[in-house]
């Protein structure tokens, strides 16, 4: 089981605060990244000449590398120690990024944004390892929230540097942006460093390795998040085409827009999150969520018929604004179903698992959601509304599953199909005569 030793426990009372600790490494990546997302794409199209399909394709085969690696290196974490694992992948990552400052062709750009994704998806299964086994359960959402505040006040920071790179258009400009990338990671495997040591786990004989591949009540959870998570492309990608290609609205709505989103979860995002205490009001959240990004796609629909670029600008607004809103229900919703169902000795390959979400969500979300709003126009919102409602809906049934699984030991072996003999007959009330992986 990931836990803390007494010693560490001690110094982590006395020397450091995980919370802080953990916040301080986000903050430090997230600045590099917020600067790399804004210049990287033109980098690649404008000064190494790749055509914008390659780029693409590069990019998905890259998170689709990253969604099947991230599990077996969140299983490292947990079996050989999360802060180190972290360490040694957040080193990882900036040596991905520096690899891009030699990229001269697509082969190299792809072999870079296998080696990136996969860095970044292991990182961060191995953080939210690192997070359950330094902090109490009660209060991962909570810091989980305070942890996502600072990568977004990062990644608006790392924007505006990543501004300035973009105004000087130079490729010593794009490059001095990978170098800062690759060192803000190289700062944030320094600053985990000083967190306190998490005890490893060992497998138990007779369990299947990756035994998150056969819970399929957590798989079916995972699904569900991945098309909640599929409004990540819209504010960055999909809503700025749709603002120039579908509305009146001017130009400067599109950043007026990334500004709301990320001062909001900035300033709300921790707030939100103290509603959420435990596995039924995750889920009610996660319902509120898929509703309220119900809404939001509905008054993004209208903005097409907005009669000047005045009243298509507040229409776009008010839909940004309940689209930041559902953003924010979900969030603490799903980590609190991702810590609250992952064994306690397995998180490292359950948040693995679990963030393979996100890597969906990058690699087809663009392609689905550009096909479906600028091809179908306001049906397409509107049927995007409709699976964001169906999606959190069926989340609470899904988890209700997952815990009933978790309640009845042999069941949960029997579907996932581990092999667990029955204890002998006359063994002692307290142990457990059918030992499962997917058992809390």
């Amino acid at each position: 089981m990931l836990n803390r030793s007494p010693t560490a426990l001690k110094e982590t009372g006395e020397r450091v605060k995980p919370p802080r600790v953990l916040a301080l490494a986000q903050l430090m990546n997230s600045i590099g990244d917020g600067a790399y997302y804004v210049t990287s794409a033109l980098y690649f199209a404008r000064i190494v000449g790749l055509p914008p399909a390659q780029i693409g394709f590069g990019l998905t085969l890259g998170w689709a590398v990253g969604s099947v690696v991230g599990v077996p290196l969140g299983d490292l974490a947990d079996r050989r120690g999360p802060r180190g694992t972290a360490v040694l992948l957040a080193m990882a990552t900036a040596i991905a990024v520096a690899s891009f400052l030699f990229v001269r062709s697509f082969p190299l750009f792809a072999v870079a944004a296998v080696l990136y994704a996969s860095c970044q998806c292991g990182l961060t299964a191995a953080r939210q390892a690192l997070l359950a086994g330094l902090v109490e359960q009660a209060r991962r959402t909570q810091v989980r929230a305070f942890l996502q505040s600072t990568t977004n006040a990062g990644l608006a920071v790392g924007a505006a540097l990543g501004g300035l790179a973009l105004q000087s258009d130079t490729r010593e400009a794009y490059l001095a942006v990978f170098v800062m990338d690759s060192v803000s990671f190289l700062t944030a495997a320094l600053v985990l460093s000083r967190l306190p040591v998490v005890t490893s786990t060992k497998a138990t004989p007779g369990e299947p390795r990756l035994a998150v591949l056969r819970d399929r009540p957590y798989a079916v959870v995972t699904v569900i998040n991945a098309v909640m998570l599929f409004y990540m492309p819209l504010i960055s990608l999909v809503i700025p085409l749709w603002i120039v290609q579908q509305t009146r609205a001017p130009a400067w709505t599109v950043s007026a827009l990334l500004v709301l989103n990320t001062l909001s979860v900035v300033a709300f995002q921790v707030r939100v999150a103290r509603r959420v205490k435990g596995l039924r009001s995750a889920s009610r959240a996660v319902r509120h969520a898929g509703l309220v990004m119900c809404a939001a796609c509905a008054v993004f629909s209208l903005s097409a018929f907005g009669s000047s670029a005045w009243t298509a600008g507040l229409i776009l607004l008010a839909a940004a604004g309940l689209q930041v809103l559902g953003e924010m229900m979900l969030a603490p919703g799903a980590w609190e179903i991702s810590f609250g169902l992952a064994p306690a000795d397995k998180q490292g390959q359950y948040q693995g698992f679990f963030g393979t979400g996100q890597a969906v969500a990058r690699m087809l979300g663009p392609l689905v959601l550009t096909t479906l709003l600028l091809g179908w126009g306001a049906a397409g919102w509107l049927l995007l509304g409709v699976l964001f409602a169906a999606a959190g809906i069926t989340m609470e049934p899904a988890v209700r599953w997952a815990e009933r699984s978790r309640a009845h030991p042999c069941r949960s072996a029997a579907m996932a199909g581990a092999d667990s003999p029955p204890g002998p007959a006359g063994s002692s009330a307290g142990a457990d005569p059918c030992p499962t992986s997917s058992a809390l």
